[in-house]
Order: C-alpha cells, then structure tokens, then sequence
C-alpha cells in the first residue's frame, strides 16, 4: 500500500436523513465554541446565566435515574435525538412521535479525539417497556413506545454505555438556522431533481431541480438538498448532510459563531428539549468542552450488516464499535487494521493507477465547454468508471459573478459521482486551508484531506483555479485521484 492509500470507514448505517442535521449542526456549533471557550473565560457565568435561560424556553425532559451522574471535567457522553414531534395544530398531532435521529457524544479530556456516534434508527434490538412484554423492533421504536426515557434504557442495554444527557432536538428551525447563518456552499456533486407534477398525492414528496456544481444553497434548496432520499442509498444520503456540515464549521468559522453566539442559543433553546437546566450542570460541560477543545472530533462507523428490513450487528460489531467510541483514534485505527498500516500524508507514490478513458460522446461535450467558458478548460479524459455509468453531464454558469463549469463523472456505484470543477474565482470558501502542495505531471497541486482520505486535489492555471472533488463518501483512493487530476487534460 502506497504512503497516499488509506481505506475510508464506511458511512453510518441507515439512518433516515429528515432530523439528523439539525443534530449535527448544533453540535458542530458546540464543537467550535468550545474551541474558543478558553479566550471568553471572563464572560463565561453571564453565558452560562443566558444558556440556561435559553434551554428553559423548551419543557425539561425529566428522566429519574436513567442518566448517569457526570463530573465536573470527567469523560460525559451526551445523546443527541432528532425526533419528529408534531405542532399541536397538524392534523397528525395525535401521531406517537418518532426519533429519526440517535446520536451519541463522547467527550473526555483523557482520550484523544471527541467522538460521535450515529445509531442506525433500524437497528434490530430487543425493547424491554416498563409496562408490556419486550419485543424485537427497530431501535427507533422504543421513543414511540416510551419517549426518551426508553430510548436511554434501550441503548445502554444494547450498548452497554452510560449516557449523562440528552438532548431532543426538533427540526423545524433548519430553514431559519441556515439562512441565519448567511447560507451555505456547497459542491452539488450532481443534479438533484423532482417534480410532483401529474403524481397522485400518496407518490409526492419535496420537489428539487438543483444543478451540479459549487453553489451557495439557502432556506428551502438547502433543505431538500439535505432530505433528498430517492436514487441513492441511505450511506450517500448520511455522507451529503455530513459535507454540508462540514461546508457550516470552515465557512463560518469559529468567531462568526460567536459573533452570532446569543442568537443561536436561542434557537437551540426555542427548538431543543434537554435535562440540563442549572448553571451547575452547564459549568461541568463547559469546563469538559475547555479541556477537550484541542480535540479533533471524530465520526465512528457503526460495525453493522445491512438487510432489506433490519440494520443487524454481533456482539462482536457491537463491542468493536463502542471501544472505538469510547476510545477515540486508537481504537478506531485498530479498528481499520486489516487494511494495513494507518497511512501519512506524504507525497505521491510512484506507479501506474489504472484509468478507464472517457468515451467519444464525452470528450465531445466536454470539448463544448470551450465554446462558451472564457479561460481554458480542463476535463477528465482518464477516469475511474464502471461499464454502463451515467455518461458524464456538463455545465457552464456563474458562481459569485464569476464564470465556472462543472463536469460530473459517475464513478459507477448507486450515487456515487466525483466532479471537476473550474472557475475564476481564485477565493472560493472551498480552497481554504490546503493541508499540503505537491507536484503532478508538472502541475502545483494542493490537498485537502478530510482524515487520511485525500477529498480534493486544486490547482492553478493563469486566472483560473481547478478542483477534483471525492465522491460524498470518499470511495476514490488517494492515488485514484491524484492520478484523475493530474490526467486531467487542458483545452
């Protein structure tokens, strides 16, 4: 295995998408503030006074002893629900609730990542209600039959981790949240697209017409972007809400958070129920968060089996799944270990990678782009495909007044697709903070890495600049990509 190979943990298990990036997004919002925590220490009771009067806008999840007791500055793990509890004036608000959404946080000063955890909503456990007989079902069922309390009980049964708070997150502020935050860029890796008309009301869902490219997406586009759940799998659906989060913490960065701090909190309060409620509990996490801020945060893959009904894992996926957890980066490198050595970011290796060429239709309608884009264009003439992909779609257009284009490959498997795009405009929130610059096929290219997974490969020619962006789930290797780029050929 080359120095640039690594092998990319797979995406959680099904998990429907609807409630889990709100979750994600206020977590990230912690995640940052807590990194910059230690700088605002002065403020710190009058923030804890205005949190806590923002939690108290939302009912407190009252949970007896189901949570453990946490420490000030020890390890606390926190789960974080997104479930789907209806307004009092819909016309299903007498509908159970369900939780679309289980995410466990795992924080101690003493390891070395802050870790996350998604748990596959169809998970096939055992429920053991405090009232009835116990049942096999979905994990998600036991919110529906005794709300969060069962929730806690289930997962500590089947995990076997203790859970110190909650969070119960609805969504219906994300419209607002994202617009609040100045919308978001994204790489749309293809088109995305629905229409409802001529369907029968039971066979329509969000309608969408999104093209492909770099773009900034705000309110409902955003929205539907993130909930789009048809002619993927639920793998690339949890890989694109996981981008847009990613997308969220570099483009806002840490002072816009806190600049926007006090406004954000009320959103959380307004759309968020949780245990926590005094100043004490507040200062213990916020003490844990300063101790942790140096962390870098890590998404652990759930070892499970996906079946046409159930998410299934063994005991011995389960036990694999919450070291790591628990853990941080030893335990999941360990986890990784049958693919060899945890590879560094270094240079290139040498070697031939086999590419597959683009087809005659595809070189033609990429050789169209030059008609109509006003610097030179580059296109992938070599390329890792399957027999039968999609052909390659194309597009011209403007991004922050700036002329682009975009060219999309499918890569073969459902939903997989990488892009290359190119634009002048040189400051595209994407190409911030290259990780490192190397040289291919006389080219000056930077990286960008998302672990030891190369996501993108830049470069520059005259007034334009150039990416190569992975797919959502990051399926092409290091030298994959390296060799695509630097294959790449100029008008």
């Amino acid at each position: 295995m080359s120095a640039l190979d690594s092998q990319l943990p797979e995406a959680p298990s099904r998990v429907r998408p609807r409630w889990r990036l709100l979750v994600r997004m206020l977590l990230g919002c912690v995640v940052v503030i807590a990194a910059t925590a230690a700088t605002v220490a002065t403020g710190t009771l009058l923030e804890v006074k205005t949190f806590t009067d923002a939690l108290k806008q939302s009912p407190q999840l009252k949970l007896g002893t189901e949570l453990a007791q946490a420490n000030a500055g020890g390890p606390q793990t926190i789960l974080l629900i997104g479930s789907d509890k209806r307004a009092k004036s819909a016309v299903d608000a007498s509908t159970p609730a369900h939780s679309d959404t289980m995410l466990l946080v795992h924080l101690d000063p003493n390891e070395p990542e802050t870790t996350m955890l998604s748990i596959p909503r169809d998970l096939k456990v055992t429920i053991h209600p405090d009232r009835g007989q116990s049942m096999v079902a979905k994990i998600n069922a036991a919110y529906t039959l005794g709300g969060v309390k069962l929730t806690i009980k289930t997962i500590r049964q089947v995990l076997g981790v203790q859970i110190n708070h909650v969070v119960d997150v609805n969504f219906a502020g994300f419209k607002a949240l994202v617009n609040y935050l100045g919308c978001v860029y994204v790489q749309v890796d293809r088109r995305y697209y629905h229409s409802n008309d001529g369907l029968a009301a039971g066979q329509t869902y969000d309608a969408i017409n999104i093209q492909p490219g770099y773009q900034k997406l705000c309110g409902d586009d955003a929205l539907h972007y993130v909930r789009y759940r048809h002619a993927d799998t639920d793998l690339i659906r949890g890989a694109r809400q996981q981008d847009f989060l990613r997308q969220i913490k570099d483009q806002v960065g840490a002072s816009g958070l806190v600049a926007r701090l006090h406004p954000i909190e009320r959103l959380f309060g307004k759309y968020a129920s949780t245990d926590i409620r005094s100043s004490d509990d507040v200062l213990k996490l916020l003490e844990l968060l300063v101790q942790s801020a140096s962390h870098p945060v890590r998404q652990i893959q759930f070892q499970a089996d996906l079946g046409p009904s159930y998410v299934t894992a063994s005991a011995a996926q389960v036990h694999a799944t919450v070291n790591a957890f628990l853990h941080g980066g030893a335990a999941n490198d360990k986890l990784n270990a049958a693919s060899g050595p945890a590879p560094k970011k270094k240079g290139p290796a040498r070697g031939t990678v086999p590419l597959s060429p683009a087809t005659s239709n595809e070189i033609s309608e990429e050789h169209g782009l030059t008609a109509t884009v006003p610097f030179k264009v580059y296109y992938p003439v070599k390329r890792v495909t399957t027999a039968g992909a999609p052909q390659d779609q194309t597009r011209f257009y403007k991004l922050n007044g700036h002329p682009a284009y975009d060219v999309v490959v499918a890569q073969g498997g459902l939903g997989q697709y990488y892009d290359l795009e190119g634009t002048t405009w040189q400051k595209a929130p994407i190409l911030r903070s290259p990780d490192q610059t190397v040289r291919v096929a006389g080219r000056t290219m930077q990286l960008y890495f998302e672990g030891q997974r190369l996501r993108l490969v830049a470069w520059h020619d005259g007034p334009a600049v150039y990416w190569l962006v992975n797919t959502l789930s990051n399926v092409l290797s290091n030298r994959q990509m390296l060799a695509i780029a630097g294959a790449a050929k100029r008008s």
